[in-house]
């Protein structure tokens, strides 16, 4: 849920090749890079339209064209931040292997990509919530697909395994937003510790299984 939105960067003043659908992409994608950047240094309250727009490089015209308020702007940035990165993270357990390998490699991706960028990862998972509720729903719907990514990775086929899932998943997160909230931007000493519970987890699963 970070950096993988695209660098902010002005269009060249003067003539260019772009159609006018370029333009207003290139526009969108720099005003939610600009409002991750800006949450992560300042806060979200501290965070003004001005200052997004100043730092995106377009006028408030621009910003009000495409987004209703600063909370608009911070929704579509936190989704489409989520999107690329949970799309990194399912890349990262496609291949060979065991479901806890493959489990690995995406927990890996998770954290290493949080540690990578620590304002944008305290812009997504601490300041979100100074957003208000609606950023709280949305939050909720996007760690859903997490959990159900964990839930296809290790083949939940009833209620208790996906409860499974979505334990592991929201515990993750949270240890990762606590550490990032107090001020620690590496985040990656979390995975051998997470996989060493999940294999517990798995060996205690075994030994109650019935023969």
């Amino acid at each position: 849920m970070v950096e993988a939105l695209p660098p902010v960067g002005q269009l060249r003043r003067g003539r260019h090749t772009l159609s006018r659908e370029e333009v207003r992409a290139s526009q969108h994608a720099r005003m939610l890079t600009a409002m991750s950047e800006v949450v992560g240094e300042k806060g979200y309250v501290a965070t003004s339209v001005s200052d997004v727009v100043r730092r995106a490089g377009v006028s408030r015209e621009t910003f009000y064209e495409q987004f209703t308020d600063k909370q608009a702007c911070f929704l579509a940035a936190l989704e489409a931040a989520t999107e690329l990165v949970l799309r990194e993270v399912m890349a990262a357990a496609e291949g060979p292997g065991t479901p806890i390998e493959r489990f690995e490699r995406a927990l890996d991706a998770y954290l290493e990509r949080l540690s990578a960028h620590p304002s944008r990862s305290r812009t997504f998972l601490v300041e979100v919530y100074a957003a208000g509720p609606r950023a709280g729903v949305v939050l909720a719907q996007l760690q859903r697909r997490f959990s159900d990514a964990a839930a296809t990775l290790f083949g939940a086929t009833d209620d208790r395994d996906r409860f499974a899932c979505d334990a592991l998943v929201s515990a993750v997160i949270s240890m990762a937003t606590s550490r990032i909230a107090a001020g620690d931007p590496d985040v990656t000493d979390l995975a051998p510790r997470v996989l060493d519970l999940v294999g517990r987890a798995l060996t205690a699963e075994v030994r109650s299984s019935p023969r």
